[in-house]
């Protein structure tokens, strides 16, 4: 039954590409008239798939900054907003009484290494006993470790800027005394972002699993756009998905990576608008369902639809692959995406770069829905 019901729709589908394509293209002549032709939308408000979320978003390398002892800040070097290299100095604390701890412990280091050294040539010679040289060396070590210390408290006055990066925030004033691990700057990283969006749970069952690919990383239909310019959509990249819901919103974390736009100013803290495409990221292809007359056949009698380029009203064929035919319409399962405006009228009269005119919203086809394959 089943077979019949694919040759029984072959053969109609064949039938329509030929007449098609024997159809008389009229030959484009400069100066003439734009043929009216009635057109729809592909994809839409309608789409059951396409689902939108506001998101959030952060620097995906970020850091909070801050001095490992306390003291009193003797110099703020960076302001918020500007742009540092990995291990330059950013703030600096008063060094006195670190300075003056570290003469201390070299004092006694020196002390302790005379000794030392005087009580090897004594212990070979058999001046002193074993146990009084290892009392000497054990002094030795002990001025030595805190001699290290010194120093290290001695570096830790600075504090320097763990990569490249741009300063997002400074939190404490010059000469102002802080604690051990209290922030002093927090520093990111703008060339790689990250948005972060809540699902609901009927949706995070749709994500898929980060270990499918060898880097952890896989693409997925979802795009941002931003207030700035919400015309451009900037294509994301899946990262993680919480496996826990928020206790308060019943819903699951999901972050995107995004690689920094050179068309659009994105800052950390900033929102988005992130739309995402729910059967494609489960790995099911996305169907649009359209008029049998949209489809027209090429030279070879390959199916193919019109684009209307609504810049210069032109039309311009693509190849598609169909699916079944259900009464007047067909599946298109692949060669089109969302936002793409075809002729559903008067396609079997068009040649490629034919200037067209789009017939009056009322007498227009509506909006072509997209659903899941079957």
């Amino acid at each position: 039954m089943r077979s019949k019901l694919v040759e029984s729709t072959c053969i109609a589908l064949l039938a329509v590409l030929i007449v098609a394509s024997c159809a008389e293209a009229p030959v484009s002549e400069q100066g003439s008239v734009a043929r009216p032709v009635k057109t729809a939308l592909i994809g839409g408000p309608a789409s059951a798939s396409i689902r939108k979320f506001p998101g959030r978003v952060e620097s995906a390398k970020r850091a909070d900054l801050a001095f490992r002892a306390g003291g009193t800040i003797a110099a703020l070097r960076v302001q918020e907003g500007n742009t540092v290299t990995q291990n330059q100095v950013l703030a600096r604390l008063d060094q006195a009484d670190v300075e003056i701890a570290l003469a201390e412990r070299q004092a006694k280091w020196d002390q302790a290494n005379k000794d030392y050294a005087r009580s090897q040539e004594l212990v070979e010679e058999g001046a002193i006993s074993r146990r009084d040289f290892d009392q000497v060396e054990a002094n030795y070590k002990t001025a030595d470790a805190a001699l290290k210390q010194a120093n290290l408290n001695l570096e830790q006055t600075e504090l320097r800027a763990p990569f490249d990066g741009q300063i997002a925030q400074r939190h404490v004033e010059n000469f102002e005394e802080v604690g051990p691990g209290q922030r002093i700057y927090s520093i990111i990283d703008r060339s790689s972002l990250e948005i972060e969006i809540d699902v609901p749970e009927n949706i995070i069952l749709l994500l898929p699993k980060p270990q499918e690919t060898e880097d952890g990383r896989q693409r997925v239909n979802a795009w941002a756009s931003f207030d700035a310019d919400s015309n451009r959509q900037f294509p994301l990249q899946f990262k993680e998905a919480a496996t826990r819901a928020d206790a308060q919103t019943q819903t699951f974390a999901v972050t995107f990576s995004l690689t920094a736009p050179n068309e659009v100013t994105v800052l950390p803290g900033m929102t988005a608008n992130v739309t995402v495409d729910a059967p494609a990221m489960s790995g099911e292809r996305s169907v649009y369902n359209v008029p049998l007359s949209a489809v027209t056949g090429d030279p070879e009698l390959s199916p193919r639809v019109w684009i209307v380029d609504e810049n210069s009203m032109t039309v311009h064929g693509r190849a598609v692959q169909v699916g079944r035919m259900t009464g007047n319409a067909i599946e298109l399962v692949a060669g089109i995406e969302p936002g793409l405006r075809i002729v559903t009228a008067g396609a079997a009269f068009l040649d490629e770069g034919m200037a067209v005119s789009i017939l009056p919203q009322t007498e227009q086809a509506t909006t072509l829905d997209q659903s899941p394959a079957r």
